[in-house]
């Protein structure tokens, strides 16, 4: 697989009220995390690292630091794009669209469809990877990329397994033994919940204990052909306006669906307790997230802030 045929669309949220207060006046992927870093740092700097360098940041609601951030992080940060950039894409009202807000993640991408078919139509993007703003792990997006076209998939979901205590907060997949999602369910309660359970035995290799972790969460984190992406928002599901709780459960029916299993540190920071959990657990010695490593380190706009971590003091 080539990054440089490779684009990110970098969603922005709704309007994060499981977040608020911190919300109050910022978009979602713009709350600090961490001490010094945004939310949005985390899908950024992962792209960059994967050399993933067409990215589009969709935003929506208080829209206004979030994108004062991207400029100076990225644009005046002197980040070296060569052929790529960044541009954020702000919800607008279109003259021929009935007013109203983006719908859901995937009418966010419909709406700007004719953005990205143009500048598609100039640069050779063979896949797009679609990616949430509220999430705390480090992920090379290119390895994920790989299996997908490995597998000659239509659509490749990244998932991590989880324990019942998180599994109804996510959407849930059912694979077979070649990797293919049978099914894909959104968020279930009580017997639907029960029915997702998949024998997760498999992945010993990376966890002490697999039995622990029953279910497959999607990370919503998504690789789409672009011609796949474009037919399903364009042609085939143009009333659909959610991946998850529409579109992907549908896809699976008639598409190539494949899972690409994650076994790293991965936080969905999009509660106010989980975000408050995954701010004290950077405390702890040694972190299960470090945001150091030299290999692959989290950017961020430098500011007069206190770091993101204090070792041996008092």
């Amino acid at each position: 697989a080539d990054a440089n045929r490779v684009s990110a669309i970098i969603l922005g949220g709704g309007t994060g009220s499981q977040l608020f207060p911190l919300t109050s006046t910022r978009a979602t992927p713009a709350v600090p995390v961490g001490g010094c870093y945004r939310l949005i740092d985390i899908p950024m700097s992962n792209c960059f690292n994967s050399g993933i360098n067409k990215i589009f940041v969709m935003s929506q609601f208080n829209s206004t630091s979030l994108n004062r951030h991207i400029h100076r992080t990225y644009l005046e940060g002197g980040i070296n794009f060569a052929d790529g950039s960044v541009q954020v894409i702000a919800a607008t009202q279109m003259p021929e669209e009935p007013a109203g807000w983006f719908q859901g993640t995937a009418d966010s991408i419909r709406k700007f469809i004719w953005v990205l078919e143009d500048y598609y139509s100039h640069k050779s993007i063979d896949n797009i990877v679609i990616l949430s703003g509220d999430q705390l792990y480090r992920m090379n997006y290119m390895e994920l990329v790989q299996k997908h076209v490995e597998d000659d998939a239509d659509i490749t979901i990244s998932c991590a397994p989880v324990d019942e205590s998180r599994a109804s907060k996510n959407g849930l997949v059912k694979i077979d033994h070649t990797g293919r999602v049978l099914q894909f369910f959104e968020k279930p309660k009580g017997a639907d919940l029960n029915s997702m359970r998949v024998e997760t035995n498999f992945l010993s290799y990376a966890i002490d204990d697999a039995q622990k972790y029953p279910y497959l969460a999607s990370m919503g984190i998504y690789v789409f052909k672009k011609d796949a992406l474009l037919d399903l928002l364009k042609s085939k599901y143009t009333q659909l306006h959610d991946f998850g709780s529409e579109i992907l459960p549908r896809a699976v029916l008639d598409h190539s669906v494949q899972a690409c299993i994650f076994t790293g540190y991965w936080e969905d920071v999009g509660t106010i307790k989980s975000f408050f959990d995954a701010n004290l657990a950077l405390t702890e010695q040694p972190s299960k997230f470090d945001f150091y490593d030299p290999k692959t380190p989290f950017f961020t706009a430098p500011r007069c802030l206190p770091p993101t971590q204090l070792d041996k003091c008092k």
